[in-house]
């Protein structure tokens, strides 16, 4: 080997040796952080049933909680904490409208709160029957009539027993019940000829049980009619006759357009 070769080896030598030592003194190589892919939940919280709930309960705290559900399996229409965090202070107090089993989700149409023109006993007050009767713009004030209003019941019919004594037809009066709140009017409806046709109406009245009876025996018999009060005397007052007092036997006679009253000795 000539000296040219030497010198070059020799050069190649030291820059190797001085390139080791430059490593050794940068220390190990810096290591990058780890890549973590996120973690996706896989349940959500569903509103339950904590026990069986039946028609007309009122929902309270202890009846239903937030259980956890697997989100691929969550039936649809229940309530579900991320849609509705405040569900359980929206809900309370609500009554249930269908039965709910302990477990079983809750869904909002098997509830409701306040009243709801949609669900007719949630308008009744406490101990009332709601009762519908026959109506026509005739005997509904001229149609004026409305929900909430009050309303007296008179019935009209024909007495079999004076038309024949008297040989000429005899139309009775007689009130039924008083100062009666009218929950709903509406229109019957019948299609004739393809065509949609309004043959009557219907009324449904705010009862307890006694008047019920009275109301519902007085249509079999004759023909109601409503008188509605004024809204000063929407409540009565507590001097004011109560029905038995009103509705004593008295009957007014209508014969030859001439009216008479008739009360039983």
């Amino acid at each position: 080997m000539n000296k040219g070769q030497i010198a070059v080896a020799g050069v190649a030598l030291v820059a190797g040796v001085g390139a080791f030592i430059m490593m050794n003194r940068q220390g190990p190589a810096p290591q990058l952080p780890a890549v973590i892919a996120p973690v996706l939940a896989t349940t959500d919280q569903v509103l339950v049933a904590k026990r069986d709930l039946t028609y007309g309960q009122s929902m309270n705290d202890p009846d239903f909680g937030w259980i956890e559900w697997p989100k691929s399996n969550i039936p649809k229409g229940v309530i579900v904490k991320s849609a509705s965090p405040n569900a359980v202070e929206e809900l309370r107090g609500s009554f249930v409208r269908a039965p709910i089993t302990n477990g079983e989700p809750v869904r909002r149409e098997r509830l409701v709160k306040g009243a709801s023109p949609n669900m007719m006993s949630t308008l009744l007050s406490s101990g009332k029957r709601a009762v519908a009767i026959d109506v026509s713009a005739n005997t509904t004030a001229g149609g004026f009539i409305l929900p909430n209003d009050r309303v007296d019941i008179i019935r009209f019919y024909k007495d079999a027993e004076l038309t024949k004594d008297r040989g000429a037809e005899v139309l009775v009066s007689e009130l039924v019940v008083t100062n009666v709140r009218v929950l709903a009017v509406g229109q019957t409806v019948e299609t004739k000829n393809g065509e949609a046709v309004v043959t009557g109406g219907t009324a449904t009245l705010e009862l307890d049980p006694h008047q019920a009876e009275l109301v519902l025996l007085a249509q079999r018999t004759g023909t109601l009619a409503m008188e509605l009060r004024p809204l000063v005397d929407a409540h009565p007052k507590d001097d004011a006759p109560q029905i038995s007092d009103l509705n004593d036997g008295a009957m007014n006679i209508v014969r030859f357009g001439v009216t008479t009253s008739l009360r039983p000795r």
